[in-house]
């Protein structure tokens, strides 16, 4: 059997702004360097992982042209299943079994966290295949090292639900748990709702919790806080007040 090839699991910038700008903030040299390397692809999404290969190309020298890559695209196993999109994460992997180096990118931050790509991470375990994550930026890390709330015991939640009881009665069941365990709990939202998910967390969260916000991380426009619901109040006294964090990345972060 030939040598099987290595799943590179490639970071990328958690803005899509100045992407070349960044890339000294963001990705390390030898990050940078080794997926220059790479000409086979899965991607979360092509348009976003040309954008950040064109960034590379600016400071290193990539394997051949964008053009030239073998790129696929994968969106997670429940959203394939939804579109009655057959394909498996074996399939995708085929140039590994060719002793072919591949990458993995998701649209922003590294692979397989608060992103797809655990399912293909896994599936080249099962080949045999070696697994090399590269180092770069974490939003939900990021989140949790500038927060002060309990980085010794966190949990991530995903994506809180999108109905306004739903979502109500599940803040509160992440209190009740974070109080009782004394973890910090973190959780991201699609930028646009950011509003609403902050007005709800001042509707439905105790006074005295801990609420942190990070907005923007890695970015010029980085905002980070931390305060007490009680605070957080005083600073947005109603939808309007907040709408600044409107359509911007966030990561929120509970401490009871």
């Amino acid at each position: 059997m030939s040598k099987l090839g290595t799943l590179f699991l490639v970071p990328n910038t958690l803005g899509v702004d100045a992407r070349t700008e960044q890339l000294p903030w963001v990705l390390p040299t030898e990050t940078i360097t080794q997926t220059a390397k790479l000409k086979h692809w899965i991607v979360e999404d092509a348009k976003t992982a040309r954008a950040l290969l064109k960034a590379i190309e600016s400071v290193s020298p990539l394997i051949c042209t964008i053009q030239e890559m073998q790129m696929a695209e994968w969106r997670g196993a429940a959203r394939n299943a939804k579109y009655g999109d057959a394909i498996k994460p074996a399939d995708l992997l085929k140039p590994l079994l060719a002793g072919n180096d591949m990458g993995l990118m998701s649209e922003a931050g590294v692979p397989g966290v608060a992103d797809p790509g655990a399912e293909l991470v896994l599936a080249a375990h099962k080949l045999g295949a070696k697994v090399k994550p590269l180092v770069g930026p974490s939003s939900i890390l990021l989140g949790l090292m500038a927060s002060g709330l309990n980085g010794q015991r966190f949990a991530f939640q995903g994506y809180l639900p999108h109905d306004t009881h739903e979502r109500s009665a599940k803040l509160k069941q992440l209190e009740v748990e974070s109080r009782k365990l004394q973890q910090t709990q973190i959780w991201i939202e699609t930028p646009y709702r950011n509003t609403a998910m902050l007005m709800a967390c001042l509707s439905s969260l105790a006074p005295q919790s801990l609420l942190s916000l990070g907005v923007d991380l890695s970015l010029p426009s980085e905002m980070i806080s931390t305060l007490s619901v009680a605070e957080w109040r005083k600073r947005y006294p109603n939808e309007a007040a907040c709408s600044t964090l409107q359509n911007r990345p966030t990561v929120f972060l509970l401490l009871a």
